[in-house]
């Protein structure tokens, strides 16, 4: 057995590197971060190399995190796995822990999650606090063990008692939304408040959410607020768009557009894509960075193709348009596709337009009504509008003057007003059926209406 000065050196010098295991993402992986800024001397690494050689447990841990992050040594994660094993063969918690990191992850080893949870199984049945955060996530993900909410919950309060801030955070999700334990909003904010505090940025944004929404505690603006900035001057990419997005608007905090520009670029650079399409929108309003058009397609094209379903929309209309972007039809049809699929009512109402009508697609009135009826089964009333015509006209679908009706006063009971008018006239002529026909033909066929968001496309 080594010193125990020499042991304290250890955990002076050898990076400090755990395992990132949350609910949310799978991607457990060892941090690169190092208390020493990644640098130990020749002598201190010689010593590991050696005690490790010679069989300490301790000391073949500590030299695969070497290898795993490249500290004194040339990175090779296979070097890392090898240490890691004979640490964890030996029993030592860390060094299985480690090691079932890189089975989860394919490190230096084939990518085996059943491996991976083994390890850390008999990690977390040592008591390490990691270990029992990275098996909560694989019960609560399938990963390796079969799913189970309540065995996930179980490993992340053994964790979260002894301190972890993920598996604290972890829990207070849990507690939040009844999740493999009892919904107990009040246990919940006691575990977000324990991960905050131990500098979690998940737990200090989701715990701003509560705060701001009153989810769980009494509505507090500014201790949202708080623990929103908290996060954000972390890093945290969601904490700084919504700061972001409160100075942009003016809620909770003095509006400032200058001010929500800086926040909002600082989560768009994280690929935040709510941050992206709000900054797109303040490039195209002028708001706070001059109405720079480029700089608004931009960011709008970022926020589409990280999946946000409004951009998706938004820049179809503006390539429907021409607005910012050369007029282009087909790639018009290519985003409001996108957001269709994601069941934005209005992509989907201006796709059974485009079908209807030709535009960038073939004709298709099927298809037409396929992408109508998605949107007013939805509540949209101007697609139970469009689908009402349709029904009246026998486009698509067999004519049906009752199915048009039914639509039409779905949509008349929004205050849509073609349908208000139909309907009114309808109920006049009900008794005549030819009257009533003759009516119906009297109805427009529906236009293309643009959303309203429009407004906000460069000029």
């Amino acid at each position: 057995m080594k010193p125990l000065q020499e042991k304290i050196c250890v955990l002076i010098v050898a990076s400090s590197l755990l395992i990132a295991a949350c609910d949310k993402r799978g991607d457990l992986v060892l941090s690169q971060k190092s208390s020493t800024n990644a640098e130990i001397g020749e002598n201190t690494l010689m010593k590991f190399r050696q005690a490790a050689e010679q069989g300490e447990a301790w000391a073949q841990s500590n030299l695969g995190r070497c290898y795993f992050s490249g500290i004194g040594v040339t990175q090779d994660k296979a070097a890392a796995a090898k240490w890691f094993r004979k640490a964890a063969e030996q029993g030592d918690a860390q060094g299985q822990h480690f090691l079932g990191a890189c089975y989860l992850n394919g490190h230096g080893v084939s990518h085996d999650k059943a491996i991976a949870a083994k390890w850390f199984r008999k990690a977390a049945e040592h008591g390490d606090a990691w270990a029992q955060t990275s098996l909560g996530w694989c019960y609560s993900n399938g990963a390796g063990v079969p799913q189970d909410k309540a065995e996930a919950a179980r490993w992340f309060r053994k964790a979260a008692e002894q301190g972890n801030a993920q598996a604290q955070y972890n829990l207070g999700v849990y507690y939040l939304n009844g999740i493999g334990v009892s919904q107990d909003k009040t246990k919940a904010i006691m575990w977000l408040h324990k991960s905050s505090e131990h500098g979690n940025t998940s737990a200090q944004f989701l715990l701003g959410e509560c705060y701001f929404r009153g989810n769980g505690v009494v509505e507090d603006e500014a201790e949202a607020v708080k623990w929103f900035r908290k996060a954000a001057e972390q890093g945290h990419a969601e904490a700084q768009g919504k700061i972001g997005a409160l100075y942009f608007t003016g809620i909770s905090v003095p509006e400032d557009k200058e001010e929500a520009v800086i926040w909002l670029h600082k989560a768009a650079e994280q690929d935040d894509a709510t941050a992206q399409f709000i900054l797109a929108m303040s490039c195209a309003g002028g708001f706070g960075c001059l109405g720079d058009k480029a700089e608004a397609v931009r960011w709008l094209y970022k926020a589409a193709e990280n999946g946000h379903v409004t951009a998706q929309m938004m820049l179809g209309v503006w390539y429907f348009k021409g607005l910012g972007v050369p007029e282009d039809k087909t790639e018009a049809v290519r985003w409001l596709r996108k957001a269709a699929e994601q069941g934005h009512v209005e992509a989907q109402t201006m796709l059974g337009m485009f079908y209807l009508d030709g535009v960038g697609v073939p004709k298709d009135k099927m298809e037409s009504v396929k992408w109508t009826r998605k949107a007013a089964e939805q509540g949209y009333a101007e697609a139970q509008k469009n689908l009402g015509w349709c029904y009246l006209n026998g486009i698509g679908v067999p004519e049906d003057k009752t199915e048009a009706a039914m639509w039409f006063r779905k949509a008349a009971e929004q205050g849509q007003k073609d349908a208000i008018n139909l309907l009114e006239k309808f109920e006049k002529t009900q008794t005549d059926s030819k009257k009533v026909s003759n009516l119906f033909e009297t109805l427009s066929s529906p236009s293309l209406t643009l959303p309203k968001t429009t407004a906000t496309a460069p000029q």
